[in-house]
C-alpha cells in the first residue's frame, strides 16, 4: 500500500470534521444576517438544516458504500470531496435560506463517504488491525471537533462568512492532495455490480440480516448511538443550566474531551485491543460510557463532569471494536455496502436522538416540571448503553474468534 494513502484517508475524516466545526460558531450569525429573525427563531432554522444533513446522511451512505463496491474507493473519495468543496462555496456566498439548505442537503450526500473511508481501511488493513485503524479514523474525527470551532471563531472575527470559504479551500487542497497520493484498493476481482435494491437503508439490512452479527452489531450500534447523541444535543444547554457555563466554559469543555477521545482512539486503542481482543475492549468500551453518562448525570459540580470525562474518552474503545467485529464477518466485495449500512444506522440516530434527548431536558427543566432534574436525559443514555451493553454481550459469547481477534 502507499505510506500515504493512509495519511490522506486520515487527513480527509480531519478534514470533515473540522470542516464541520469550522462553521459551527458563526452559523448563528450567518442565519441572523440571511433571515432577518431572532437568535431564537434562526436556531430553528439551524435545527432543520441539521436535519436535513441527517437525513440526507440516512439515505446516501448505503448507496455511496455500494457504489465503492462496484466501481472502487479512489473515485468515489475524490468526487467526495468535490461535492464537500462545492457545499462549502455555496453556503459562503449563499443570500437566501434556500441556498444554505440546498448546500446542507449536498453536504450530507458529501459526508456519506466517511463509510468509504472505513471501507479503503478494511481493504488496506488485515484484519486483526482493523479496529485499531478505524480507531485511527475517529481520532482524526475528534481533533477535527477539537479544532474546528477554534479556527471557525477565529476566521468568523473576519466575517460570517469566511469559515466556509476557507473550509472550501481545504476540501479542494485535500483533493489535490489525493489525486496525486490515493491508489485505488479494491481490486477488480473483489468488485460486485451495483443493485439498486441494495443500495438503500432497508436494501442494505435485508442483505446484511443474511449475517446474524452484523444485524446483531448494527443494533448495538443503533441503541449505544441514540444515547451517544445526548452530548452535542444537550451538553451545552445543561452545563449553562446547571453551572452557568459561559460559551469560553463550554469550548473548553469540548476541547478537553475532544483531546482525550483523540489520545484513546489514535494511541490508546492499539495498545488495549491486542491484549482483550475485540470483545472485551467494545464491552470496557461501552461500561465506560455508561459510567460518563452516570458522572455528568449526577454532576453537582464542574470539575465533576471534568472527572466524568475521562471515562466517557475511554468510551471511545467501544465503536472501533464493533465496527472490527462487523467488517471481519463480510468479504471484500461487501466492505462499502457494509460501512454504508453502519453509517446510515448512526446517521438515523442522529435524527431521532437530538429531538428526543433536548425534549427531555426542557421537560425536566421548565417552570411546571414535577420533578427537576436538568441530567435527565444522560440517565436515559445510560440506560440506553446498558442495554446495548447486554446485546453485545449476548451477541458475542458464542464467537471464539470475535472474544479472540
Amino acid at each position: 500500500m502507499n505510506k500515504f494513502a493512509l495519511v490522506f484517508i486520515f487527513l480527509t475524516a480531519l478534514m470533515d470534521s473540522i470542516g464541520f466545526g469550522i462553521i459551527m460558531p458563526v452559523l448563528p450569525d450567518l442565519l441572523i444576517e440571511i433571515t432577518g429573525e431572532n437568535l431564537g427563531n434562526s436556531a430553528r432554522y439551524g435545527g432543520w438544516l441539521m436535519f436535513v444533513y441527517a437525513v440526507m446522511q440516512f439515505l446516501f451512505s448505503p448507496i455511496i458504500g455500494n457504489v465503492s463496491d462496484r466501481f472502487g474507493r479512489r473515485p468515489v473519495l475524490l468526487f467526495s470531496l468535490v461535492v464537500m468543496a462545492v457545499n462549502y462555496m455555496l453556503m459562503g456566498f449563499a443570500e437566501s435560506l434556500l441556498l444554505l439548505f440546498i448546500g446542507r442537503f449536498i453536504s450530507g450526500i458529501g459526508a456519506s463517504t466517511m463509510s468509504t473511508c472505513n471501507a479503503y481501511v478494511a481493504d488496506v488493513t488485515p484484519e486483526d488491525k482493523r479496529a485499531q485503524n478505524f480507531g485511527l479514523i475517529g481520532a482524526a474525527f475528534g481533533m477535527g471537533f477539537v479544532f474546528g470551532p477554534v479556527i471557525g471563531g477565529f476566521l468568523g472575527e473576519y466575517g460570517s462568512r469566511v469559515p466556509f470559504l476557507a473550509a472550501g479551500v481545504i476540501s479542494l487542497l485535500n483533493l489535490v492532495f489525493g489525486f496525486l497520493v490515493l491508489q485505488e484498493s479494491l481490486a477488480p476481482e473483489n468488485r460486485r455490480p451495483f443493485e439498486l435494491k441494495r443500495s438503500n437503508p432497508v436494501g442494505t439490512l435485508l442483505q446484511l440480516k443474511k449475517i446474524p452479527l452484523v444485524i446483531g452489531i448494527i443494533i448495538v450500534m443503533f441503541l449505544y448511538n441514540i444515547g451517544h447523541h445526548v452530548l452535542p444535543a444537550t451538553w451545552s444547554f445543561f452545563t449553562i443550566e446547571k453551572f452557568d457555563w459561559t460559551p469560553k466554559d463550554i469550548g473548553l469543555s469540548l476541547m478537553f474531551i475532544g483531546i482525550c477521545m483523540a489520545l484513546v482512539q489514535g494511541f490508546l486503542i492499539r495498545w488495549v485491543i491486542p491484549r482483550t481482543g475485540l470483545r472485551w475492549a467494545g464491552i470496557i468500551g461501552m461500561s465506560f460510557t455508561a459510567i460518563a453518562f452516570l458522572g455528568y448525570g449526577a454532576a453537582v459540580a464542574p470539575w465533576m463532569m471534568y472527572l466524568a470525562m475521562i471515562p466517557g474518552a475511554l468510551g471511545a474503545l467501544a465503536g472501533p471494536a464493533m465496527q472490527g467485529i462487523a467488517s471481519s464477518q463480510v468479504d471484500a466485495s461487501q466492505q462499502g455496502e457494509l460501512q454504508g449500512g453502519l453509517s446510515s444506522t448512526m446517521s438515523l440516530t442522529s435524527i431521532i436522538s437530538p429531538l428526543m434527548m433536548t425534549q427531555i431536558f426542557a421537560y425536566f427543566t421548565e417552570d411546571q416540571s414535577a420533578y427537576y432534574f436538568p441530567g435527565a436525559a444522560f440517565i436515559l443514555a445510560l440506560f440506553l448503553t446498558l442495554a446495548a451493553l447486554a446485546v453485545f454481550v449476548s451477541i458475542t459469547k458464542e464467537k471464539s474468534a470475535v472474544a479472540t481477534a
